[in-house]
């Protein structure tokens, strides 16, 4: 039988461990969870999550470096949403495992 073991360039275990690391953080984890529901504003992350409008720039900052959420503007005020599909069905997915056991 064949070996499908394929080593991982350098490029991609960056990202995988980056992406990973953005999951790792329980405010990250609760902003990626409420943007799968929808667009919202800092200040709308901010008060449904019960955060710092200071601590949900930096943590969208983060997340948008890495291609997670995306903003689009109007006016004054960024809208963010999800911007990964894959990454936000694996947040999901271990979401839904956690609250099975």
């Amino acid at each position: 039988m064949e070996e499908l073991y394929e080593p991982l360039d350098e490029e991609t275990l960056f990202i995988v461990s980056q992406t990973f690391k953005a999951l790792s953080d329980p405010t990250r984890i609760r902003i990626l969870h409420l943007l799968s529901s929808g667009e919202f504003s800092v200040t709308e992350i901010a008060n449904r999550l019960s955060l710092l409008q200071s601590t949900v720039s930096h943590q969208l900052r983060f997340l948008k470096n890495l291609r997670l959420v995306k903003y689009r503007r109007e006016g004054t005020t960024l809208y963010y949403s999800h911007d990964d599909e894959h990454v936000l069905h694996i947040l999901e997915q271990t979401i839904r495992h956690a609250r099975e056991h």
